[in-house]
């Protein structure tokens, strides 16, 4: 289509294994494109269930122009609507979290219930008909313990990934997580920036010290190919499988999601100083304290780590060209006991201190990439395999958005 002329001419410069053009981490026009061809029709990971606790609960999330709202009613189903009352337009939900058995408009007072009817509003003559103005829905899927929306009319299939979710991350029983902490993040930064410091751990020992104490930064273990690349990735697959955890390499037919399963170093079991569980609770039917970390990705804007002791969710979203929100949700047994099962500090030193390390990579990243003296570099071919994937999979996401119209164009 005409308006991509620009998006298509960029995206046929980029040379294969190397990272993109400048445009593609600050221009608005490329940002806007992103928001348009790939945030509003992917699905899109905006909560952990146990952020919604059964009962009455609500919860917002903004990605790009859209305010989504998140409910959960007496019946446990999570719904997602458009934040905007269906009178005048108005926000229904300013704040992050509420707990209320209605949405009340605070402009007019029109009342939703949790499942979107209108319930009630004022003085609105004999014709007006109730059933007619309930909240427009957002497409919402609650996966093994993790809430997606997506904007699209006509939303991907999310069959495979339930299927295979339901291997990797059910063992972890998310039914039964709470959450023991939560933490957001501004970095001044594109989302590209940060998912593609996420897919590599070439800068790990030199910018993560706590980290690499547990994580190993073996490309063959955390690169893009399968973890049995590695012999100690091999015999920690093995050992899992063989005790009935799901845990070799899976990915998506067209790489937007994958799972796989990988070791800690040496005895550690846990992402902290000194290798041991962060909480005396194991998580459902995780077979041993020692069975490492299942990383799962989804494409554009979740990495997890699913320990036998707790859950890691993260989430990205973009708040602009060179802004990206990042929220890290610290999940553990519901029914462990802070200072009795677990120490807070100790949960999540770790993960907190490489946070803001990443955030202090991804900005100068950034700030590099703004210079009038970046040119696309070269991936290495040992420790980036994950990064060129990830790039792979973005410049093929835009090419599939801008061909989408052309086909329903061309079947009509």
């Amino acid at each position: 289509m005409t308006q991509y002329t620009e998006l298509r001419a960029l995206l046929d410069s980029r040379r294969p294994w190397h990272s993109l053009p400048q445009p593609f981490y600050n221009d608005p026009k490329m940002h806007q494109a992103d928001l348009d061809l790939i945030w509003s029709k992917s699905w899109i990971f905006v909560a952990a269930s146990a952020e919604l606790p059964k009962g009455e609960t609500l919860q917002t999330v903004q990605i790009g122009a859209a305010s989504v709202l998140l409910a959960r009613a007496k019946d446990g189903v999570v719904r997602a609507f458009h934040n905007s009352c269906r009178h005048r337009g108005s926000r229904l939900c300013a704040s992050h979290k509420a707990n209320s058995p209605r949405i009340v408009c605070p402009y007019h007072q029109w009342t939703y219930d949790l499942d979107g009817k209108l319930l009630w509003a004022r003085e609105m003559g004999p014709d007006f008909k109730p059933q007619d103005h309930g909240l427009r829905p957002v497409h919402c899927r609650e996966i093994q313990g993790m809430i997606y929306v997506c904007l699209a009319d006509q939303p991907a299939d999310t069959a495979e990934l339930e299927a295979q979710a339901a291997r990797y991350i059910g063992p972890h029983d998310p039914a039964n997580l709470k959450v023991a902490y939560q933490s957001r993040i501004v970095e001044k930064a594109n989302w590209k920036l940060v998912l593609e410091n996420n897919r590599e751990c070439y800068h790990c020992s030199g910018n993560h010290p706590a980290l690499c104490v547990t994580f190993p930064d073996d490309p063959n273990l955390v690169g893009a190919d399968d973890s049995t690349t590695s012999n100690m990735g091999l015999a920690h697959v093995n050992r899992c499988e063989a005790a009935g955890l799901p845990s070799k390499y899976k990915c998506a037919e067209d790489e937007r999601w994958r799972f796989v399963r990988i070791p800690f170093v040496g005895s550690a079991v846990s992402y902290t100083l000194d290798g041991k569980a962060a909480s005396r609770r194991r998580l459902g039917t995780v077979p041993f304290d020692d069975a490492g970390s299942c990383l799962y990705y989804h494409y554009p804007n979740t990495w997890n780590h699913f320990l036998s002791d707790q859950v890691l969710n993260f989430r990205v979203l973009p708040l602009g060209p060179e802004e990206t929100e990042v929220t890290t949700t610290w999940l553990v047994h519901k029914d462990a006991v802070e200072g009795v099962d677990y120490d807070l500090k100790r949960l999540t030193e770790v993960w907190i201190d490489t946070n803001d390390e990443d955030r202090r990579i991804v900005e100068e990243n950034q700030q590099g990439i703004n210079s009038p003296g970046y040119v696309p570099g070269p991936y290495s071919p040992v420790q980036e395999g994950g990064v060129n994937q990830f790039v792979d999979w973005y410049c093929q996401a835009l090419r599939d958005g801008m061909d989408a119209p052309a086909a329903r164009l061309a079947a009509e």
